[in-house]
């Protein structure tokens, strides 16, 4: 039976009514933005993102199953690298989430990035407008893993869980002008390999010297998400900086910066990068092309 996407179907918890919003949501449908309008949910949302290796999708498989357990529901957006020619998913994190296909307290959706920088995919937005009309306890959103240009989550999630392992020591120098920066609870995953105790003390001097003035000081917990250690301190430490709320400063950054990519894509949206390639083969097979007299038609 087709199940048309509304905001009632959608608060019901029906899966193909989400499943279907979120494919409008995607593929711009025309009556995707007249559902977006209506839709009221407020569940906050939980970034995971980390460099690659770093133990992203078995440490969101780990939570699910915590949270399953304590008859509470999970989205999972996992945001799969996309091959730079066809745009399409590369890996698919969902074969990394075994233990959760047949749960029914847990969504899966796989979204490729479709060529995004941030480590995100151009529609995420939505997609998570979609499942907060949809009643989830927690929705989590995985990134990418491509490093620095994760920044963009803090844009969008209400609370950033940056994962690391102890091999990262070495990095954090170059982490904390990029990644490092946006955490609200950091996580050394992996952490029975050596050098794990003395990373985290070097990220909990750093995370006390990011605190300011601020009221929250950012946990750093060590886990091994595949033998679900550390999984119960994580979960606390979520739901404790979401139970402090948003400073105002933070909302509204938040805000502003999700208008601004609304805003962005809306005034994007009749550019197509398909007609991109095909207008800038043309001009290469002409002899005369220039990138910024060419950007210049579009402005």
């Amino acid at each position: 039976m087709l199940i048309i996407p509304t905001p009632e179907n959608l608060a019901l918890g029906h899966e193909r009514a989400i499943s279907r919003a979120i494919s409008w949501v995607e593929n711009q449908h025309p009556g995707s933005l007249e559902l977006l309008e209506q839709l009221q949910g407020r569940t906050p949302i939980i970034g995971i993102t980390g460099p690659p290796g770093a133990g992203k999708s078995s440490l969101v498989n780990a939570l699910a199953l915590h949270w399953s357990a304590q008859n509470l529901r999970t989205a999972i957006v996992a945001v799969d690298p996309s091959s730079p020619f066809n745009l399409g998913s590369l890996l698919g994190d969902r074969l990394r989430m075994p233990g959760l296909f047949l749960d029914p307290k847990v969504y899966i959706r796989s979204v490729s990035a479709r060529g995004s920088l941030g480590g995100l995919c151009a529609s995420i937005i939505e997609i998570c407008d979609v499942l907060k009309q949809a009643q989830f306890d927690h929705i989590i959103v995985e990134t990418v893993g491509v490093g620095q240009s994760e920044i963009e989550i803090a844009g969008i999630a209400d609370t950033t869980v940056v994962v690391t392992v102890p091999e990262s020591g070495d990095e954090v120098q170059t982490l904390k002008s990029g990644i490092m920066e946006i955490a609200d609870i950091f996580v050394v995953n992996k952490s029975d390999r050596d050098g794990a105790d003395a990373f985290a003390n070097h990220l909990k001097k750093l995370a006390h010297y990011r605190m300011g003035d601020g009221a929250w000081e950012c946990p750093v917990l060590k886990t091994m998400a595949m033998e679900g250690e550390g999984i119960q301190a994580l979960s606390e430490a979520i739901i404790a900086h979401q139970s402090q709320g948003i400073s105002n400063q933070r909302k509204l950054h938040l805000l502003a910066e999700k208008a601004y990519r609304l805003i962005q894509r809306n005034r994007m949206q009749n550019i197509s990068l398909q007609d991109l390639r095909d207008h800038i083969a043309e001009s290469l097979n002409t002899g005369d092309f220039n990138l910024y007299r060419f950007t210049k038609k579009f402005l």
